[in-house]
């Protein structure tokens, strides 16, 4: 279907890809600025953007976008994000001086597991990202409203509500793409049942942002090593 819209509008497949990622990109832009103008919270602003972008990876495999592309983004985002710590590049995504490297991580992320899966294993790299995306983004939302049984990690104060939406939307987003990928098994499940447990772990010992890496990967290797010992 791509190459034929491509033939029709005479433009070669990578610069439609890259438009339609763009659009994607810039559709999310505007309603996080829509978001802000009417007053909404920085907070929701934020993860309107997290969420929002992070499914670019289910269009970026639905349209097959080469590996370097991918990486190539990640590291441009990289840099644009860490200028943005110090100048006020991303207003309302991050402060200046913030004391987070969060959306730094989240770039990295995506051309980290894009660069180890991409080729061959695409989905464990939407996994990974997927449920940095909803799986994080969510529980943050659900905690900060409606966490009020707390608990603390080394210091690092977090909420059961919160915990427990990580972990069942992380265990969802698993098992629809395994699903997806190789059926009804029992494999399926106690992967995507580990990888829940694993992010949910992960995402409760972050600080400074460090969960948008550690979180992503995390799942996408657990699950990749899981399946290759269970064979799934």
């Amino acid at each position: 279907m791509l190459d034929s819209l491509s033939n029709t509008l005479n433009l070669p497949v990578i610069w439609l890809q890259i438009a339609i990622v763009a659009a994607w990109v810039g559709v999310v832009g505007l309603v996080a600025l829509g978001a802000s103008q009417n007053q909404a919270d920085a907070e929701i602003v934020r993860k309107i953007v997290h969420v929002g972008t992070g499914n670019v990876i289910l269009l970026a495999w639905w349209l097959q976008i080469p590996a370097w592309l991918g990486i190539a983004a990640s590291i441009f985002f990289s840099i644009v994000t860490l200028v943005s710590y110090r100048f006020p590049l991303l207003p309302g995504i991050d402060s200046v001086g913030r004391k987070s490297l969060g959306t730094f991580f989240y770039a990295v992320s995506i051309g980290v597991l894009i660069a180890i899966f991409w080729q061959q294993y695409p989905y464990y790299a939407v996994i990974g990202i997927l449920v940095m995306t909803w799986g994080d983004g969510l529980a943050a939302l659900i905690g900060q409203r409606w966490g009020t049984h707390p608990y603390k990690v080394g210091g690092i104060q977090k909420s059961w509500e919160g915990s427990i939406t990580m972990c069942w939307v992380s265990f969802v987003i698993s098992s629809l793409l395994l699903l997806n990928v190789q059926g009804n098994s029992w494999q399926t499940w106690l992967v995507s049942i580990a990888i829940a447990l694993i992010a949910t772990a992960l995402e409760a010992f972050s600080r400074l942002g460090i969960d948008n890496l550690t979180v992503p990967l995390g799942s996408a290797i657990v699950g990749f090593w899981l399946n290759s010992v269970l064979g799934g």
